[in-house]
This record gives structure tokens, sequence and C-alpha cells, in this order.
């Protein structure tokens, strides 16, 4: 039951779906961890952590900048997404961290990097489960290239603004990794669920 959002960046339908993926894996015994690449204020992440909790002994890691929005690319530009600047939606990792405490949860495994900055050490060895929230196209394929090599056959990956005319390089970055990688994706309420066959 969605019960309360910290922030109006993700919805409660867009809650249920995530877990509902989640659960998911965690039934079907998918080998891994969960990480999510864009916390913002924590919202989906203390979701996230509440149904590990109580089902799983699995750990949540998290990446987020904690900077903002970075810089568009010429396929993230469309006339709807004008409102979506450089430094948009900060977040300080000070907050998430208060967020968390505040709803109970245990605190997942925190990395404030860009995406591209990520490294090996940060990451689990195999993902079960990933969301994704990166807005622009370079933030997903570099969420990509994170997970690259760790995901588990039967994986999942639910990733945020599919649908959203406003952000349309969610998109580009989404259609071009299915172009090699052998996946299935199915969308909903503008949401890509991503399920990397066994």
């Amino acid at each position: 039951m969605i019960t309360q959002l910290i922030s109006d960046q993700v919805d409660k339908k867009e809650i249920e779906i995530i877990i509902r993926e989640l659960k998911k894996v965690l039934d079907n015994n998918i080998i891994g961890d969960v990480t999510e690449f864009g916390c913002y204020l924590g919202t989906t992440s203390v979701y996230l952590a509440k149904t590990l909790m109580s089902t799983s002994e699995r750990l949540l890691y998290v990446y987020d900048s904690f900077a903002g929005l970075p810089e568009k690319n010429s396929k993230d530009i469309s006339p709807l997404g004008e409102s979506f600047k450089t430094g948009e939606l900060l977040a300080s990792k000070k907050q998430f961290i208060k967020n968390m405490h505040q709803h109970g949860v245990p605190m997942p495994h925190i990395t404030k990097a860009w995406f591209a900055d990520i490294q090996a050490a940060d990451l689990p060895d195999k993902v079960a489960f990933a969301y994704l929230d990166g807005d622009y196209y370079m933030s997903i394929v570099d969420s990509l290239r994170a997970l690259n090599g760790r995901l588990s056959s039967g994986a999942t990956i639910v990733v945020d603004d599919y649908g959203n005319a406003a952000l349309p390089g969610v998109a580009k970055a989404i259609d071009e990794w299915l172009q090699t990688h052998t996946a299935i994706k199915k969308v909903e309420h503008s949401l890509a669920i991503i399920y990397v066959k066994r």
C-alpha cells in the first residue's frame, strides 16, 4: 500500500508498478541485489527498501549526483521539456539520508557521483533489479553501461520517463540498448519495463 510520497517526481501508480516488478524478481529468486540510478529525495528508495526489508536479505544500492540535472545533449531536446534545466531537481545527500531515517528503513549503499563516474567497486557483483531515473539520454546510457555484465539472467530493469515526451532522450537510450541486448520491453504508465531473457 502506497501511503506517502516524499516528492512529486513519481506518483503512486508508478511506485506500485515498480514494487510489483521487484516482487516478481524476488518471487522468482533471480540472483543479485537491487540498484537505483537517480534517487533524488528517496521516494522510490523508501519503497524499494521497505520491500527488501520485509521479503529479502538483498541489498539496495543507490546512485545520484546530488547536484541536480546534468546538461542536456541534442537527443534530449524537446519543446515540452524546456522546464528541465541544468541543476534542477537538486537534492542533498543529507536530505536523502534524513528521509530514509524518517521512514524507518535500512540505509542503502549510497554513491554520490555522476553516473559516468561510478566505479566498479561501487556496484554489486550481480543485479536482479534496476530502477533507472536519469531523465536524460546520457544518464540512461551511463546507467546501462554501469550495469553491463552485472545483470543476472532473468533480471528486470524499470525505466522512468520512457513515455514522457518532455524527456525524449530516455526512450532513445533504451531503444538503442535493446538493439544489442536480448530482452523484452513493455510500457506501462510511462515506465519501460525490461525483462532480461534467461
